[in-house]
């Protein structure tokens, strides 16, 4: 059983633990763990963890809290540049976030929609956030035709309109480990194709939880997988397989980890 963390921000953590994170993850059957950029800054130190560890898999984007100085044209080229090398396998995490004291709108929005025209540009992916910007993030998307590169709505929290306006749309729902405490979240997943979900753990330094083994990690990315499990009534085995074939299929493009993966699933076969 192999899963795929498809969204998490492991670069930020301490680099002196990254490793012992990433064996945990391993031993918790996650085989890939996809690092998702916030802004210029973050978006290099992901690609450089890439380069470090083999299951390790970045992607490059300025998320819309990361935007209260604007979004200049410099910063529209380094994230081109940046998106096009070979390591990069989405766009992500790009979005809007109408929360109180989120940045201004009008700046959110010509953010996404030039980060979605890269990715379209460069065929990758969008894995995008999205906060209280239900209907507004699913206008975009439609208006500058993400679908025709895809990709997921991550840490998805939404309900069943939601999902489904998702689903007709082409994108993938990415679950996390708030599946494990919402029922309402629960019932929704119950009715979302199994081959539209991805499993993620929006892993992330948490120095505000008292204890450090309270902090999510790539390796709770197998408690999501159970959880699926007993609300479809499914083996876990087959979420495993399946999410993580919905993942691969997503990054259609992104060869480096479809290698990684076909080796270590010829390697279990014999």
């Amino acid at each position: 059983m192999k899963l795929i963390d498809c969204h998490t921000h492991l670069h930020d953590f301490d680099e002196a633990e990254i490793s012992k994170v990433i064996q945990r993850a391993n031993h918790a059957t996650v085989a890939a763990i996809i690092t998702a950029g916030t802004n210029i800054k973050s978006s290099e130190k992901a690609i450089s963890l890439s380069k470090t560890y083999n299951q390790v898999f970045p992607g490059v984007g300025i998320h819309p809290n990361e935007l209260n100085r604007g979004f200049s044209e410099e910063m529209s080229n380094q994230i081109l540049e940046l998106a096009s090398l070979d390591d990069v396998v989405m766009m992500s995490e790009i979005g809007l976030d109408f929360m109180e004291n989120s940045p201004d709108r009008a700046i959110q929005y010509k953010a996404f929609r030039r980060q979605i025209g890269i990715a379209r540009e460069l065929s990758l992916p969008v894995v995008f956030h999205c906060r209280s910007a239900y209907e507004d993030t699913i206008r975009v998307l439609k208006e500058e035709r993400a679908f025709e590169v895809g990709g997921a709505m991550h840490y998805f929290q939404g309900d069943q309109l939601i999902a489904n306006q998702l689903i007709d749309l082409g994108f993938y729902v990415s679950l996390g480990r708030p599946l494990i405490r919402i029922p309402e979240l629960q019932k929704v997943t119950l009715n979302i194709p199994i081959n539209r979900i991805l499993i993620e753990t929006d892993s992330f330094p948490q120095p505000f939880k008292k204890y450090r083994e309270n902090w999510t990690e790539p390796r709770h990315a197998l408690d999501v997988a159970n959880e699926i499990s007993r609300i479809k009534n499914i083996d876990v085995e087959e979420v495993a397989s399946v999410t993580s074939r919905n993942t691969l299929k997503m990054l259609k493009n992104a060869i480096m980890l479809k290698s990684h993966f076909d080796r270590l699933s010829h390697h279990s076969e014999t």
